[in-house]
């Protein structure tokens, strides 16, 4: 039967098309200004934490619309952002640094959307925004680590010369000075620290000393270096929370600025981007009792580090092995169902570890978690100073040897141990950094020239539909509701895969879809009049019109597609958006301006006596 569908392909086009519409439904909802709040390293959120934040919001008489908690996070919603900037301040001031508090918007979508996993389409900070962090890096600490490899190699080479220094000190800018018995002496290891290396810069400071430094070229090379391994682990903490079309980059000689568009978790961004973790392994000094301690005979290569209990456990000041060896950390329970991290190393660690293990069996080792935080000193500038926390997290003797694999045990609670394999996972920061500047940010396009962007594109499809509706009337209202159907199921399938992000170059990939869908039609309904005027009768002329017209349709869209793929394998950033538009666009405008506008076709004209078509 000519012009007419079978009953499975209507069925087909409906769920498609309601499938579409039901995904882009939560576009229309918005979001709510809200406050995320997570536990700090370990800190657990649980109900008593909401109904303390609660009684805090209604104490200040600060309005909130509600506040939930889920999968161990608070989330408060606020009806306008004075309210959410009021309770964040509040909130500080009571939880507190066990608590991480971070701005959020949080999408407004119906339970029951979320049920089947409908979430709004993110927004590029051009049109949406997100979260925007500016980061500091703590350069002093760079240049204290620096110093601290200076003071160890001219211990090294004077000693190999049986040059005895009789005290160190270090001085100011990052100076040491090395103290010798008599003026000879000192002259000696002057000359040959003199022409040890460019690297270091040698001067006598009185009769019997000299300060050693970092030259100013190692200095600044060291800083760069800092800031540039940084930009790399922070970009890696950011793939590691999956945003799409992040921005990371530096700021001057010791800033990073970091924008992540359409992010929901800002908690959990702000947690692992600000957090400056790593491990030392370090072997237990067993000949240090806990008499000894108390009394502080401490030996000089040993020092005393506290676990999570307070209880002082004596450590080899030389570390066996540091997180800079670390390439993997999964969360796992171990044998007995207790929460643990199995860390993987890399060939260096590897062996070290070997070595270790193999020199040392059957003697304790300690792990012990280094991190910074802010304290409650702050600088000139009014912001809080990093401080060095330390705590040994597990105590173990080596029963064997090992190397590249591993599990640190005597976790707290899963949380911790998820967390903790986050953030050594992510990389550890070569110097600490502080978050100076957090802010959710308007479009970086201003609020005018997105207003313009859109009026743009609807002004488009506006005209669009009135050129269909007044050129090929009947057909022409066919064809505008397609177009109008494609619109809404572009939304509904980027709404639908995970990461898509609509930016400014994506709507006008949009745009370019409603021209291509336009031009699919406006190719059939010429068909279909030429054909009329060679005498085909209506019902042959529908079936040419749309028959003779695909293949010229397909060939065009398909060398669209192939440009997009191009596009987007070797473009970045909002090359990447319009290319994902355009092919999502081109592929639903296949749908709906040949399959959508057909079957209503059929159902109008198929299988009936015709004598003429309003086109």
């Amino acid at each position: 039967m000519i012009n007419k569908y079978p009953l499975w392909k209507y069925i087909l086009l409906i769920i498609a098309i309601l499938v579409g519409i039901i995904f882009a439904l939560p576009n229309l909802y918005g979001e709510d200004p809200a406050i995320q709040i997570n536990g700090a390293r370990g800190t657990e959120v649980s109900l008593a934490t909401r109904d303390r934040v609660e009684n805090v919001l209604r104490t200040k008489d600060i309005t909130f619309s509600n506040i939930n908690l889920s999968n161990g996070s608070i989330l408060i919603r606020f009806l306008d952002q004075k309210d959410q900037l009021s309770a964040k301040t509040a909130l500080l001031d009571e939880l507190g640094k066990d608590y991480i508090i971070a701005l959020n918007l949080a999408p407004a979508t119906p339970a029951w959307l979320k049920a089947i996993n409908a979430e709004p389409l993110k927004l590029g900070l051009d049109l949406r925004g997100g979260v925007h962090f500016l980061v500091e890096i703590d350069t002093d600490t760079v240049l204290a680590k620096l110093q601290e490899q200076t003071i160890d190699t001219v211990k090294s080479t004077l000693s190999d010369k049986k040059i005895d220094l009789t005290k160190i000190q270090k001085a100011e800018d990052f100076s040491t000075e090395f103290l010798f018995v008599d003026v000879e002496t000192k002259d000696r290891a002057f000359a040959i620290l003199n022409t040890l290396s460019q690297e270091i810069t040698v001067t006598p400071h009185s009769d019997n000393s000299i300060l050693v430094r970092s030259s100013d070229i190692r200095l600044n090379e060291a800083k760069n270096n800092a800031l540039t391994q940084n930009l790399t682990i922070i970009r890696n903490r950011v793939n590691q929370l999956g945003v799409a079309e992040p921005v990371v980059q530096r700021q001057g000689n010791d800033r990073i600025v970091i924008d992540l568009p359409g992010i929901q978790d800002t908690a959990r961004a702000k947690e692992i981007l600000g957090a400056t973790a790593t491990l030392e392994f370090r072997l237990i000094n067993q000949n240090v009792s806990q008499a000894n301690i108390s009394r502080g005979r401490i030996p000089g290569d040993t020092e005393i580090k506290f676990d999570k209990n307070n209880t002082p456990i004596a450590v080899f000041k030389k570390a066996a092995l540091t997180g800079d060896h670390i390439n993997d950390a999964t969360y796992a329970p171990d044998d007995k169902g207790l929460p643990s991290v199995s860390i993987s190393l890399d060939s260096a660690g590897g062996a070290i570890m070997q070595k270790v293990s193999q020199q040392n069996l059957n003697k304790p080792m300690a792990t012990l978690f280094v991190e910074y935080r802010e304290g409650d000193k702050l600088d000139e500038n009014g912001r809080p100073i990093l401080e060095k926390h330390e705590e040994i997290i597990n105590t173990a003797n080596i029963a064997g040897i090992f190397g590249s694999q591993f599990q640190i045990t005597g976790l707290d609670n899963p949380e911790e141990a998820r967390q903790l394999s986050i953030l050594l996972r992510a990389g550890a920061l070569i110097a600490p950094i502080q978050i100076i500047e957090e802010s959710t940010v308007g479009p970086s396009l201003g609020a005018q020239n997105i207003i313009k962007g859109f009026q743009a594109s609807i002004g488009g499809f506006i005209a669009s539909v009135l050129f269909m509706l007044i050129y090929y009337r009947g057909f022409g209202l066919i064809a505008s509701f397609a177009l109008t159907v494609n619109l809404i199921m572009i939304i509904g399938v980027m709404s639908m895969i995970p990461g898509a992000t609509l930016t400014m170059p994506g709507i006008a990939g949009i745009v370019l879809t409603v021209a291509i869908a336009v031009d699919a039609n406006v190719l059939i309904y010429e068909r279909i009049k030429e054909e009329l005027k060679n005498g085909r009768s209506v019902q042959q002329a529908i079936h040419e019109g749309y028959k003779g017209a695909f293949s010229t349709i397909l060939d065009a869209n398909l060398t669209t597609i192939i440009t997009a793929i191009i596009l987007y394998a070797v473009g970045t950033g909002s090359i990447k958006g319009f290319a994902i538009t355009t092919t999502i666009g081109v592929a639903t405008s296949m749908v709906t301006a040949i399959a959508g506008t057909r079957a209503i076709v059929n159902l109008k004209y198929g299988n009936k006596r015709i004598n003429k078509l309003s086109i």
